[in-house]
């Protein structure tokens, strides 16, 4: 079975691996000069830099089976780590919420009765709303904004504002008077009720490329497959509603199957041609996306965060990064999800803002140093679907009405936000339907 897939994205590679793993003939054609996707490595200046500093949770099943189906051992690329969150702010006493090694749910519950930064009645607050979830099954009739939902378990603007805000910004990436209730809802409940393993945090210790791009294009040309990067399809070969093929680079490539592991806008522009599809590209042009943001600084080496991940409140910058854990002594990475008036300003602009809103939150630290210039400044303006209230509406099925053709990425139906598991769920869907044709 000759099958093409086009996109070198974690989703592309998943779908890749899963299928050559299996002993199709698979080719796999990337635009760019690299594999990766929205979730790769860059070098500046000598360092190896991540374009986006993602996060992983033990709950992210699929990406840890992926990494086992490659022979990639877990503890050698990732950092396991009970969940501990630390929120810091001007002027103002931190927040700390730690999982103890307890059955689930009973970490989430003994963890907000012990929360440190918030008050009895907010703990108890956040209790209630959990309680609730417990017993509904995580379950909403109808998805509406997050911040309406908040605003009708009568979770206080301070309790918003320190707990539900920033876990919103980090796992959706979208607004929280926008996001998805649903959506959040699903990841709070893989990470909180099957096992205590399952929120714990997965730190790499490798850049992103070492992470899943390398391995997995070491897996697929072992097993037969083929990766041509600078290769970019122009046009999708339909006829009589199948896939016969696609047109990269001027050149006809005939398959059997052909996967779009592509960004939605992409996606939309190679199935407007075809009538049959017109539904789905519609559904795509709908979507909307959201951008995040990713300032390093270099500090001198002694230079270290409490924790390897803080989350900071009233600022700009939403979470700092120790990227020590690479070897990378006093290299913060400073994330910022979502739009915002940061995305207007300068690079210089943004890392000399930045720069002094960490002064105010550490006020120990020395000032950072130039080896990488003023700053670095990663902007992905369209990083992500925009995990809006009734979203999943509009996300399509892996499978299409063009016989043979299918899709893969996180905007998919797969039920989660654009994360990393996300990209390889639906990947492992999309090889798992054309092993089934």
């Amino acid at each position: 079975m000759r099958i093409i897939v086009t996109g070198g994205g974690w989703a592309g590679l998943t779908t890749a691996v899963e299928l050559t793993r299996h002993g199709a003939s698979v080719t796999l054609l990337e635009a760019g000069s690299r594999l990766g996707g929205r979730a790769r490595s860059i070098e500046h200046n000598g360092l190896r830099l991540d374009n986006g500093q993602h996060l992983l949770l033990g709950a992210y099943r699929d990406t840890l089976r992926l990494l086992e189906i490659m022979g990639v051992p877990e503890s050698s690329v990732v950092e396991r780590r009970p969940l501990e969150l630390l929120y810091k702010a001007p002027n103002r006493p931190d927040i700390r919420l730690a999982c103890p090694s307890l059955p689930a749910p009973l970490h989430l519950v003994t963890a907000l009765l012990r929360a440190e930064g918030l008050t009895v009645g907010e703990r108890l607050n956040a209790l209630s709303l959990c309680r609730g979830l417990l017993a509904s099954g995580f379950a909403i009739e109808h998805d509406i904004p997050l911040a309406t939902w908040l605003g009708h378990q009568r979770q206080s603007p301070a309790l918003i504002r320190a707990l539900w805000q920033p876990l919103c910004l980090a796992v959706l990436n979208t607004p929280l008077h926008e996001a998805s209730t649903q959506v959040f809802l699903r990841v709070l409940q893989d990470a909180f009720t099957r096992s205590h393993s399952d929120s714990h945090l997965l730190l790499t210790r490798t850049d992103l490329c070492q992470l899943l791009p390398q391995p997995a294009q070491r897996f697929i040309e072992r097993h037969g497959g083929e990766i041509k990067l600078n290769h970019r399809v122009q046009e999708l070969i339909i006829e009589d509603n199948v896939i016969h093929g696609v047109t990269a680079n001027g050149q006809t490539i005939t398959a059997d199957h052909v996967v779009l592991a592509v960004p939605p806008i992409t996606c939309q522009r190679l199935l407007a041609p075809h009538p049959t599809l017109h539904g789905i590209a519609r559904q795509l042009a709908a979507m909307g996306h959201e951008p995040i943001c990713t300032v390093y600084l270099q500090y001198p080496p002694q230079t270290r965060l409490p924790i390897p991940m803080v989350g900071l409140l009233d600022t700009t910058a939403q979470w700092v990064f120790d990227r020590a854990l690479y070897g990378q002594q006093g290299l913060m990475a400073v994330v910022i999800s979502g739009p915002g008036p940061h995305m207007a300003m300068s690079k210089g602009e943004l890392s000399t803002h930045i720069t002094r809103e960490l002064a105010s939150i550490f006020p120990h630290w020395p000032a950072p140093h130039h080896s990488i210039g003023e700053g670095v400044v990663i902007r992905e303006k369209y990083a992500t679907f925009s995990c809006r209230a009734n979203i999943n509406a509009l996300r399509p099925q892996a499978k299409t009405p063009i016989r043979g053709l299918w899709l893969a990425g996180d905007y998919t139906d797969t039920g989660y936000p654009a994360t990393l598991e996300g990209a390889v769920r639906s990947g492992m869907t999309c090889a798992r339907g054309i092993k089934q044709r």
